[in-house]
């Protein structure tokens, strides 16, 4: 199995720039981390991360304040963006990448499957946050996800939800 392109991409650019990358995954569970991890010199970047699965772990691991999770929810651009923050504080690394969102079977709190939101926190402490709602709606409802069962379903959410945290991060 070969690495992920955009792992691959990842790792090159931040090793270029001496950068290191850090993670907070919720519906992701440690598989955007992971995907770094692939790629031959990824200890170069990679500096570790926290799986907030559960919401007060959002909290306790990533640093999301209890206001922000009170006030948005686990599945928002703002819940996001502290995520990414709390990941690259939590690890000592220059880049935060976080993700959260809803992988299905079912909706989760008034979010429907495919709401993901992944955010990136650079060097500078500038945040950028991205929902793929809008994408995974435009290929769902162009037949792409027709055939897949829940699982197989819920597999493409996560990995195209890291594929683009993964970009996002290297651009």
């Amino acid at each position: 199995m070969s690495a992920h392109p955009a792992a691959v991409r990842l790792v090159r650019e931040f090793t270029r720039r001496g950068l290191t990358v850090a993670t907070a995954e919720s519906l992701t569970a440690g598989l955007c981390a992971a995907t770094i991890a692939e790629v031959p010199g990824a200890s170069a970047v990679l500096r570790g991360g926290v799986i907030t699965y559960a919401t007060e772990l959002k909290h306790n691991l990533a640093g999301v304040s209890q206001e922000t999770l009170r006030a948005h929810g686990p599945v928002s651009a703002e819940t996001a963006a502290e995520m990414a923050a709390g990941a690259a504080k939590a690890c000592g690394a220059d880049v935060g990448i976080a993700l959260t969102g809803v992988a299905g079977p079912d909706p989760q709190d008034g979010h429907p499957v495919g709401e993901v939101f992944v955010a990136v926190c650079d060097g500078t402490g500038a945040i950028r946050v991205e929902n793929l709602y809008e994408e995974f709606a435009r290929r769902r409802d162009s037949g792409e996800f027709d055939g897949l069962d829940s699982a197989q379903l819920r597999a493409e959410i996560r990995q195209f939800s890291v594929k683009r945290a993964l970009e996002l991060a290297s651009a």
